[in-house]
Formats: C-alpha cells, sequence, structure tokens
C-alpha cells in the first residue's frame, strides 16, 4: 500500500481518468452501428414484431415461393384482377360452384354442350319455332289441322252429292262419307274420295249417294274432311 501511495500522483491520475473517459467514449461511439452492420445472426428470434416493419417495406421478393397459404389472405383479398386468365382450372372448382347466375348471356355455346344434353325438360313450352326445324322435317310435319264438314239438303232426291271444302292454304289429308236415313229408307255410297284441283293439290273431300231401289223418305250424304297445312 506504501508503494501504491509512492507511486499516486497528481499526474498519475489525471493519466488514469483520461484513460476512463476515453474508453467511456469508445463504448459509446461503438452502439452507433453504420449502414449493414446489423447481421441476421445478431438479431434474436421472433425479435422483429410488426411494429417493427414499415409499410409496404416486404415486397415480393422477400416472400417465400408458397409462402402465403390460405389462412394468410384476408376475406375478398383476392380480386378479379389479381387472377391470370386460364389460372382457375375446372380440378379448382368445388362441385355446383357455378350457377347461373354466375354465367354470363350466351355463354353457353353449342360446342359446350355434350351430345344429347339437353332434355325435353329443359325447354320451355312452345320454345322450338319454325325457324329450329330443318327445311326437310318441316314439309313432312302436319300442321294446323282443321276439321270440315259438309251435308246435303234432307230430301228423297234419288242421287246426291256433296263437297266439304278445306279453307284456303290447306290441303286435304284424310276424309269419309257418311249416309243419314231412317231404317226404311235403303241408301248406297257411291262415292268417297278427295276432290283435286287442276295443280293435283288435294282441295276437299266428295261424298255421294243414291237410293236403292228409290224410296219415298228422306235421306241425307254427309262428306267430312281432315285439312292441314302442309
Amino acid at each position: 500500500m506504501k508503494t501504491l501511495k509512492r507511486h499516486l500522483t497528481v499526474a498519475n491520475v489525471l493519466s488514469i481518468t483520461a484513460i476512463f473517459i476515453a474508453l467511456s467514449a469508445t463504448a459509446v461511439a461503438a452502439t452507433k452501428l453504420g449502414a449493414g452492420q446489423v447481421k441476421a445472426v445478431n438479431i434474436a428470434r421472433q425479435a422483429v414484431t410488426n411494429a417493427k416493419i414499415k409499410t409496404q417495406a416486404v415486397t415480393s421478393g422477400k416472400i417465400k415461393n408458397g409462402g402465403v397459404v390460405n389462412a394468410d389472405l384476408g376475406a375478398g383479398a383476392v380480386s378479379n384482377s389479381k387472377i391470370v386468365n386460364g389460372a382457375v382450372g375446372a380440378s379448382k372448382l368445388a362441385k355446383e360452384a357455378v350457377t347461373s347466375g354466375a354465367l354470363a348471356k350466351k355463354a353457353v355455346t353449342e360446342a359446350k354442350l355434350g351430345a344429347e344434353s339437353v332434355g325435353t325438360g329443359k325447354l320451355d313450352n312452345e320454345a322450338v319455332t319454325s325457324a329450329k326445324v330443318s327445311s326437310t322435317v318441316w314439309k313432312q310435319l302436319v300442321k294446323n289441322v282443321q276439321y270440315v264438314t259438309e251435308t246435303s239438303a234432307n230430301n228423297s232426291e234419288d242421287e246426291k252429292n256433296v263437297t266439304a271444302s278445306c279453307p284456303t292454304g290447306k290441303e286435304a289429308i284424310a276424309g269419309g262419307a257418311r249416309v243419314n236415313a231412317p231404317a226404311s229408307v235403303k241408301v248406297a255410297l257411291n262415292g268417297d274420295y278427295p276432290a283435286v284441283a287442276s295443280n293435283n293439290a288435294r282441295t276437299g273431300w266428295i261424298a255421294s249417294g243414291r237410293e236403292t231401289p228409290e224410296e219415298a223418305g228422306n235421306w241425307q250424304i254427309v262428306a267430312y274432311v281432315i285439312c292441314a297445312e302442309l
């Protein structure tokens, strides 16, 4: 202790004090880090919290491929503009996920329909118009059918005939004849055939009959025809 006291002088004390001050300044200077001096190994796990990350600081290049999972997406976060054309394949759609409200008008074209995929139950009543039927099939159809009859006078003439005519634009497709007479009056049909015009159009139906033998009673003959547009 005496030896230490002999060496303690004012100059020594001031020198030691100066050394401590210099060391303190170096320690303070060490806390001021330059750019790039903090390495990954210097950061503790979980040390960087959300509050420490600057807004929009994490860019696409900082996110690992496949790193964003479903739980990380907010409701309605993926908008239409964020989906690449053709990105949503059939395997990504749930069964019955695409409803009629999600389809644009005229979006389902003929090429998208399977063979025989549209059954009669999917067609509205009277939905198939003449424009949708082939001309060959249309010509074979019976359209706007009409039933016409014509009756002769009720008297005792020996012979009678009558014609049931089709309306304009229609032709006879079938017909027949009938006699109206009491049992005591004997009448026989002697004509039952279509009326044919000069252009071979069947314009109606002719019926004729006569008494056998001549009777005094009254009787009638009736012609009927089924007409249609052909």
